[in-house]
């Protein structure tokens, strides 16, 4: 038993414009990783929440030019057909947007969740079998966080067919895809998303429902 950690004012504070901070990053510096960073957010990510503690996330890191290139082919075809269900101005605000960093950022990974993992026993999964890929998420943002805490950026590339992905990456059909990450240096840092600054969509107040 130890005691409880003390968060001051000042950590509050931070904390807040920590979370306010944070960006989904498509504009890369090619600045390399300090050598043991992405060890270090990795293991930082592995101390998120998981249902039934089964830390079912799995990082593939992906530093290979030809896994690299078929994960871009991937992107560019996805892209192109999601432009294509646009149309009028808004299909020409989608051909304007910058959605991946995928040719600039000096590290990138994929996350899968996986469903087989016999780690926790199945605890809290037997009526929401999803909580093992909301866990993968609480690890992401997890990392997320602690990323940019230290002034590195990230991006999540979600414009990708999931099961190229897992072809691309060899993943066992147990894993789920949850998303593609670019991370590094960001070439500037705002407060506000950049879809919302590009006129793509605002941010709204929460939906809160009280029964």
């Amino acid at each position: 038993m130890t005691s409880d950690p003390e968060f001051p004012d000042d950590f509050r504070a931070d904390l807040a414009n920590l979370f306010l901070w944070r960006r989904d990053v498509r504009r890369f510096r090619p600045t390399p990783l300090p050598e043991g960073a992405l060890e270090r957010l990795l293991d930082l990510a592995n101390i998120a929440p998981s249902v039934g503690l089964s830390q079912p996330w799995r990082f593939v890191v992906v530093e290979g030019a030809a896994c690299r290139g078929a994960v871009r082919a991937c992107f560019e075809r996805c892209n192109a057909e999601a432009l294509a269900s646009f149309g009028g101005e808004r299909a020409a605000l989608y051909a304007r947007l910058k959605l991946a960093g995928l040719n600039e950022a000096p590290c990138q990974f994929a996350v899968f969740a996986d469903r087989g993992t016999q780690q926790g026993h199945g605890l809290g999964r037997l009526t929401m079998p999803a909580t093992i890929e909301y866990s993968a998420v609480m690890a992401i943002h997890t990392f997320w966080l602690a990323a940019r805490a230290e002034g590195i950026g990230m991006g999540w590339v979600s414009i990708l067919d999931p099961a190229e992905m897992a072809t691309i990456l060899d993943a066992p059909p147990e894993w789920t895809l949850i998303g593609y990450f670019c991370v590094g240096y960001p070439c500037e840092n705002h407060s506000v998303p950049e879809l919302e600054r590009e006129g793509w969509e605002v941010r709204r107040a929460s939906m809160v429902i009280r029964r």
